[in-house]
């Protein structure tokens, strides 16, 4: 273990950046912003001044000639995700890469190989894995107290106007990936996966409902699981009421979850099967109150540096959840089943999350 600050970099000023910001200085004792990065240098600048960074540089390369960063949180377009790390796996610098971490499995595999390369880790942007209850919730399914799991529901049902969609990369399998599939409901279905595993088969379909996109702003899947769990995942960008929902039936209790875009323990409840009373006091007991998002994991990343230990999320797991993006995307657009493993390298939907094209271009 050591006691040394991490030096962190934050590259791409953008909306999400905040976001990664501010999980550094609710670590103040841990981490460090050390440096900002933008191709606009003036918008580093600006951000480096709000959160009192001492460093600007308009490029990766320029930071990372400097030598002075140990982890760099990468929040730029995703089409630019895999050069980047790969630049700073190159330079054995640690990514903390935000979603979706690679535009299609293809990229995703190229990124894993430049990992096994360099002596540096990249960890995915999945924050809602590390809240508290989320963390009970997978203690208690490997300890047995909840039984097997059953069903699961896990509906990402949000709003984008019009307007969102005039960014000029939003909405598009070639800079984006892809729609609510990729950009918007991955969090929740990572969190699915991360509770109940590697998944088997899926069913799907997508459409544009009403949204100036080339991709879909709804997507459903009917998904069956090693572990003989069922679920079913909604993604939408077109409902009013704007909601996050997990719901895990197993043997002992039904575990929910109720959120919009980040959780805390009065989110979650749990009802126990008659019989099982007891569920809800080992639900309960000593829990404690680490809220999802950007600070736990990056806190869980920093644990597991200074124990030369694997950084979570690993690109292994983090696999796992993109093949199900991709394989939904492959369902609905050909109207068939898919099988985890199916989508093999230079595959259509491999190569690419959209394949060919959605039906609707």
């Amino acid at each position: 273990m050591t006691d040394r600050k991490h030096r962190i970099a934050i590259v791409g000023t953008g909306g999400i950046a905040g976001s990664h910001a501010r999980a550094v200085a609710a670590l103040p004792d841990r981490a460090e912003l050390v440096a900002a990065v933008d191709v606009d240098l003036d918008r580093a600048k600006e951000f480096a001044a709000q959160w009192n960074i001492p460093a600007t540089y308009p490029s990766l390369t320029d930071l990372l000639a400097d030598g002075q960063v140990d982890l760099v949180h990468l929040c730029t377009p995703p089409n630019s995700h895999v050069p980047l790390a790969a630049e700073c796996l190159a330079a054995d610098v640690d990514v903390y890469l935000e979603k979706p971490p690679t535009l299609s499995l293809d990229e995703f595999d190229a990124l894993m190989a430049a990992e096994q390369k360099s002596a540096a880790q990249v960890a995915c942007v999945f924050q809602h894995r590390f809240g508290s209850g989320a963390v009970r919730l997978r203690e208690l399914l490997a300890d047995g107290v909840l039984g097997r799991p059953l069903v699961a529901l896990c509906n990402t049902v949000w709003y984008r106007d019009d307007a969102y969609f005039a960014v000029p990369w939003r909405g598009t399998f070639d800079v984006e990936g892809g729609g609510p599939t990729m950009g918007h409901g991955i969090h929740q279905y990572d969190l699915l996966l991360s509770v109940l595993g590697p998944w088997e088969k899926v069913t799907a379909l997508a459409a544009r409902q009403a949204r100036p996109t080339q991709t879909e702003d709804v997507s459903m899947a009917l998904v069956t699981f090693e572990n003989g769990a069922v679920a079913s995942i909604v993604n939408s960008l077109v409902s009013a009421r704007q909601t996050s929902q997990l719901r895990f039936d197993c043997e002992n209790a039904t575990v929910e979850l109720e959120h919009l875009y980040g959780y805390k323990n009065p989110d979650w409840t749990i009802t126990p099967a008659p019989g099982h009373e007891a569920v809800a006091d080992a639900w309960s007991a000593d829990l404690p109150d680490v809220a999802s998002g950007h600070t736990a994991q990056l806190a869980a990343i920093i644990d597991a540096k200074a124990a030369g230990e694997p950084t979570p999320v690993t690109l292994a797991e983090a696999r796992n959840t993109l093949e199900l993006a991709a394989a939904i995307y492959a369902s609905a657009f050909t109207d068939k089943p898919i099988r985890r493993g199916e989508l093999g390298h230079g595959t259509p939907y491999a190569h690419r999350m959209g394949g060919p094209g959605a039906p609707w271009t």
